[in-house]
């Protein structure tokens, strides 16, 4: 069953071809459009595919045998750069027989120049090359290699999606005229440059990256937006591959830096607020009834988590509970004592409400040290417990046999329920490029979300903690890659194997995010979304995370276990 929320308005401009890829379906995509090309201008119906498929390589076969001469050859390139311009690009399958139709009237070139701006041409690859690559004849074919929106690119090749360019012979590269004189345009090649350079990476040609890095350059400073900005976080990590320069990796001073781009960016956005709040729900719900309740967090963090919940257990009937809080977080470079700081000002807010609270720290720079004894409550008393991991789970991924780990740990003590918060996307791929794709797809969506919020410095303080997270997925590789972020099926898989079942997120989760989203200001076209009793928070049709709920198989849903034994709901 699957149950969605559209915070209704206005939805703004989308200000980047990717943000296109994440706009809602219109009729003419449900009525059998190709929706990839959709994105782009080409209209076409998927039935039409393999006429339009026919024609171009009847095309293909007319442009090999057309011309004979060099200065044919000139008019046809001539005549191309023209057509490129001027030609609708909702009616491809027209397109392609207007050229053929050309193609066989022998006048058809006997045009003037076109009125083009050479100086808005944009070649791919050096001067040399460039010259060579004009007098070579062009030969088009539909591309089938790609299944995804983004095309691969052929090293220095920029090209239009779905269709691909090859040189008549495989020992003279093609380098196709790219124009420039419309932003959209130029976003599309910016994106193929991005891609043609993380190709040359995943094959180590340094020099042909290095040579596409400068296109990079010219064309991002083209651009203005979110795209110019996800291009340069991407560009920037490119770099950091291609030139031998990794990240820092000072975790003492990286995770003090990250907790302060992590408060703006709860500030700046409503992903982080839902993901506390969905999370903050479940818990509640599961202790429901229990006059004794410990919480978890694997991610202290600044605490900003727990004050709704504490007040959300103030106004539970009967009074609240006596609530037992165990927050987990890193040293600090200064060795200030971070979570004693944290867990006073709880401790505060816990006083004005009349809660019997009791905080305790753990440190520790990765859960991947925890130990089973460490989560046991260590009280002579039962209590319901409960796990909390907000974007915390993935980064075990980069440890051999980490998340293993932390799952036996958390099964061990059986707790009423582990609370999972992680990114909506499959960026644990060993192939580099399929893992650059995803995730310039993954930001690109992110960051188009960020342009309708308020607060300049807000968000860029979120773009630059969304960049780093950018540089760790492109730049890093091995343990130094802990941005292994993966989808909602590959988590479920992983749980069941670690001796989990979902637990399911109740109505009332789903409607109260549905008006959580509904206050926040800038909220058009964010959307929640129930997916098999999990939710999600996208932008338009595409999620980016999601929150999910677990707990040990076979443990009862009506009664909490605990190390320290069981506990039963109070009547």
């Amino acid at each position: 069953m699957k149950r969605e929320h559209i915070n209704r308005g206005t939805a703004r401009h989308d200000s980047m071809g990717y943000g296109k890829m994440a706009a809602l379906k219109d009729p003419e995509m449900d009525a059998g459009m190709d929706e990839l090309l959709a994105v782009l201008g080409y209209k076409l119906r998927y039935s039409d595919m393999e006429d339009v498929a026919q024609k171009l390589e009847q095309l293909d076969r007319a442009m090999g045998i057309s011309s004979s001469t060099e200065q044919e050859d000139h008019a046809l390139i001539s005549h191309l750069a023209s057509d490129a311009v001027h030609y609708n690009p909702s009616d491809l399958s027209g397109w392609v027989e207007n050229m053929m139709s050309e193609m066989n009237n022998p006048n058809a070139f006997d045009l003037p120049p076109p009125a083009v701006d050479l100086s808005a041409l944009i070649h791919c690859g050096s001067e040399q090359e460039i010259e060579r690559g004009t007098r070579d004849r062009k030969r088009m074919r539909t591309s089938s290699s790609s299944s995804s929106f983004y095309t691969a690119c052929r090293e220095d090749q920029l090209i239009p999606p779905s269709i691909g360019l090859t040189a008549a012979s495989a020992a003279a590269p093609v380098f196709p005229i790219v124009m420039l004189d419309d932003s959209q345009e130029a976003g599309i090649c910016l994106v193929h440059a991005l891609l043609a350079c993380a190709e040359a990476v995943q094959q180590e040609n340094y020099k042909s990256a290095d040579a596409i890095m400068k296109q990079i350059s010219v064309l991002t400073s083209s651009q203005r937006g979110a795209i110019q900005k996800v291009a340069g976080y991407f560009a920037e990590a490119l770099s950091r591959r291609i030139y031998r320069f990794p990240p820092n990796q000072d975790c003492s001073l990286d995770s003090a830096f990250s907790d302060i781009l992590q408060m703006h960016f709860y500030e700046s956005c409503p992903y982080l607020k839902f993901a506390h709040f969905t999370a903050n729900q479940a818990i509640l719900e599961a202790f429901t009834g229990f006059r004794r309740v410990h919480v978890i967090d694997f991610a202290m963090k600044q605490g900003m988590q727990w004050p709704a919940l504490m007040q959300a257990l103030a106004l539970r009937p009967g009074g609240p509970p006596s609530f037992r809080l165990t927050g987990i977080g890193p040293s600090q470079p200064d060795n200030s004592d971070a979570l004693r700081q944290v867990g006073w000002k709880l401790s505060q807010l816990a006083e004005t409400l009349n809660i019997d609270f009791e905080f305790r720290g753990l440190v520790a720079n990765s859960i991947a040290d925890i130990e089973p004894y460490m989560l046991e409550s260590g009280s002579a008393e039962p209590e319901a417990a409960a796990i909390n991991a907000v974007f915390e789970l993935h980064n075990l991924l980069a440890i051999p046999g980490g998340i293993e780990k932390i799952l036996g740990a958390v099964r061990s003590i059986n707790p009423r329920i582990l609370t999972v918060v992680e990114q909506e996307a499959d960026h644990n791929d060993g192939k580099f490029l399929e893992r650059f794709n995803k995730a310039l797809h993954y930001y690109s969506t992110l960051f188009d979300s960020l342009e309708g919020c308020d607060g300049a410095a807000e968000q860029v303080m979120t773009e630059v903690f969304l960049g780093r997270q950018i540089c760790n997925v492109v730049a890093c590789e091995g343990a130094a890659r802990t941005e292994r972020h993966e989808t909602l099926p590959q988590w479920g898989a992983r749980m069941d194997r670690a001796g989990f079942q979902p637990v399911h997120l109740g109505s009332n989760a789903f409607k109260q995010a549905s008006m959580l989203l509904a206050l926040f200001a800038g909220g058009d076209g964010y959307r929640v979304e129930e997916r098999d009793g999990c939710l999600t928070l996208g932008w338009h049709s595409c999620p980016l995370i999601a929150t999910s709920a677990w707990r040990v198989a076979g443990a009862s849903a009506s009664s909490g276990e605990s190390a320290a034994g069981t506990a039963s709901p109070s009547q």
